[in-house]
């Protein structure tokens, strides 16, 4: 996990792409209609982090492990006031994108990421790069590679990188080109796609392409050897029986998504939510698809998890750090409905969504609590197809079957 004062870019590059092909895209025109990429979790076999030896408790622990590693990023007195300052965090997103830049095509595999603005790969000549399995991208063999001055609106934005004038940026489709690069990274991968809120995130480049919609279904993780999709434009419409839709909050910074948490029912008990460090009314909770768990302030939490373990006759053992609530998995018992109750749409959730087997004996409660802070994390959103629209400031949740969709 890069922190903010690890995650150094001193030069800093952008490259402008008039074919940014997505996976399965031939040409960036085919946006006009909508379009999706496969969105690969980082245990399948498809990713280039796929370690066969892994049990799925241990790629459970792992994945627990970075989601805790990941939630600096949310805290009100670490929030970096522009993106870039915490966008070079390659080592703790759970779903991957492949796609290709430059002309001829030059394929990269990144990290997709809802917490981040920047795109971003390593590029050449590289004075200092951490080490990557995958080659380097090569802007001087990119046909459609251009420069612009560093005083371009796009370099502007990223307040905390440096720009040379060797090295700037033109815009159609803006990515990030490092060559002078510090930090704690993953060589498996070779970029960030950031699919956050603010100006220079795919999303928003690509905005009246897709008027500002993508949406996404994830797998349960027992199937995360498979692949999801990631919709985007008219592909991203969330529409038909069970929508229900809330809106999206518009606060600092403008990278992380917003909403509005009014309570948590657990069975037949309702808890109404106070408020997290993000602020007690409006804007109380991020969602964000890289973080594991779902992370609540730690009064909320023990309300929640009190109202569950009322309501559960099993046998509680000791879980992995950071889970509090574990049963023994050899146990049959109930799981209570629990409804997430965000402004203007309650969210069921099923029982994948709020247990997980994390060993052979152990099956643990999805909420977790840390410090102050208020995350809708990926687990809780698994087989719901999720849209966001950045025009109309929503977010719409389907309960779908995501292996079919």
């Amino acid at each position: 996990m890069v922190t903010p004062n690890q995650a150094i870019l001193t030069t800093m590059a952008a490259i402008v792409l008039a074919i940014l092909a997505l996976s399965t895209l031939c040409s960036i025109e085919a946006q006009k209609g909508g379009f999706s990429v496969e969105l690969i979790h980082r245990d399948s076999s498809k990713s280039p982090f796929y370690n066969p030896l892994e049990t799925t408790s241990d790629r459970v622990t792992n994945a627990l492990r970075r989601s805790f590693n990941r939630v600096h990023r949310f805290k009100t007195n670490s929030v970096p006031t522009t993106a870039a300052e915490s966008d070079l965090t390659a080592d703790s997103g759970e779903y991957l994108m492949k796609i290709s830049l430059g002309t001829p095509r030059f394929d990269i595999v990144a990290i997709a990421d809802t917490g981040s603005d920047l795109i971003w790969t390593q590029c050449k000549p590289c004075s200092q790069c951490f080490k990557q399995d995958a080659p380097f991208f090569d802007p001087s063999k990119s046909s459609t590679y251009r420069k612009i001055s560093c005083s371009a609106s796009q370099c502007i934005d990223l307040e905390r990188t440096s720009c040379s004038t060797d090295h700037s940026s033109f815009p159609k489709t803006v990515i990030g080109c490092g060559t002078f690069n510090g930090g704690t990274f993953d060589e498996k991968t070779s970029g960030i796609i950031g699919l956050g809120g603010g100006q220079v995130s795919l999303i928003s480049q690509l905005r009246t392409s897709v008027a500002g919609k993508f949406s996404y279904c994830l797998l349960p993780i027992s199937q995360a050897g498979n692949s999801s999709k990631i919709n985007f434009g008219s592909n991203a419409i969330v529409s038909g029986p069970g929508v229900v839709s809330t809106p999206l909050v518009k606060k600092s910074p403008d990278t992380f998504y917003f909403l509005t948490l009014e309570a948590i029912t657990v069975g037949t008990k309702r808890i109404k939510f106070t408020g997290s460090s993000l602020g007690s009314e409006e804007g109380n909770i991020i969602i964000d698809s890289g973080t594991t768990l779902t992370l609540l302030p730690s009064d909320f939490y023990s309300e929640v998890e009190s109202a569950m373990t009322s309501q559960i006759s099993a046998k509680r053992i000791e879980g992995p750090e950071g889970l509090s609530l574990c049963y023994n998995a050899k146990d049959e018992f109930k799981i209570p409905d629990v409804t997430v109750h965000f402004t203007n749409a309650d969210v069921k959730l099923k029982p994948l969504n709020t247990f997980i087997r994390v060993s052979d004996t152990a099956l643990c409660f999805t909420f977790s609590s840390l410090d102050d802070v208020a995350i809708y994390g990926n687990l809780s959103q698994m087989d719901f197809l999720i849209g966001y629209d950045t025009q109309k400031q929503t977010v719409s949740f389907q309960p779908t079957d995501c292996s079919k969709n």
